[in-house]
């Protein structure tokens, strides 16, 4: 396939489903061999079917992206199966939203693990991989909520903050080496498993606050990965773009 990443290469975390699998599906569509990544293999097979079915390239691998050795493993091996990495997106999470006095021991290591310690094993990673052949891009997805105080929602807005500034961080260190580091701040993204945890009342809420009046699609964000991940961004790095509809613009 030709397209705007022909002959790259991406690893996408979390891409079974969601956003993930929109932003894996659109960088396959632009040319790009894709590794599909979520906790078990099987559950990214029907990404790299749909994938393959539109004549594109990707692979399955399962790993436990807060595994340091695990998702650093995952990238060795994109890097062995495409003869590169070029792009990585840190998409994974698992969340969990709950008053402050219910969060618990187990809630915070799980989302400190997938959230943010999987961003940091991954850019640390995948850095000296890229270097390799020149260097690439890293794309993280942050969220409005880095930038907003939402009820029961702290440790989610704590790890999206995080996300946020260590973006920032990484792409100072980095620059110099050709690789790239950014972010994207969604606000709320109609998926699945948004819905599984957000109530319609809620929903409508944030539509209803929103200057262009309606959610987020995971093709949405998946535009935006695509323009931080190809030569059109080429002199852009550090920045948390943010996807949101004018919502950090309005919230109230």
């Amino acid at each position: 396939m030709s397209g705007r990443l022909s002959g790259r290469s991406a690893l996408v975390t979390g891409a079974s489903r969601g956003l993930g699998r929109a932003t894996a599906e659109l960088l396959a569509a632009e040319g790009c061999a894709v590794a599909v990544v979520d906790l078990k293999a099987h559950w990214a097979e029907a990404t790299v079917e749909a994938i393959k079915a539109a004549g594109g390239q990707a692979v399955a691998i399962g790993a436990d992206v807060s595994d340091r050795a695990a998702l650093g493993g995952a990238l060795e091996a994109t890097a062995a199966q495409f003869g590169r990495l070029d792009v990585l997106v840190n998409n994974a999470m698992w969340n969990r939203y709950e008053p402050i006095a219910a969060i618990t021991e187990e809630t915070m290591e799980r989302m400190l693990g997938v959230g943010f310690k999987a961003v940091v094993w991954g850019i640390q990673a995948a850095a000296p991989i890229m270097q390799r052949t020149g260097g690439g891009s890293i794309v993280n997805i942050a969220s409005v909520s880095a930038l907003l105080g939402i009820p029961n929602a702290l440790l989610y807005c704590g790890v999206k903050a995080a996300v946020a500034g260590l973006t920032r961080s990484a792409a100072a260190e980095l620059g110099a080496v050709g690789v790239r580091v950014n972010a994207i701040a969604p606000s709320t993204v109609d998926t699945e498993g948004v819905r599984a945890v957000v109530s319609a009342e809620k929903m409508q809420s944030r539509i209803d606050q929103t200057p262009m009046r309606r959610l987020g699609t995971p093709d949405d964000i998946a535009r935006a990965v695509r323009y931080l991940a190809c030569e059109d961004s080429s002199f852009v790095t550090g920045q948390v773009l943010t996807v949101d509809g004018g919502l950090a613009t309005s919230f109230s």
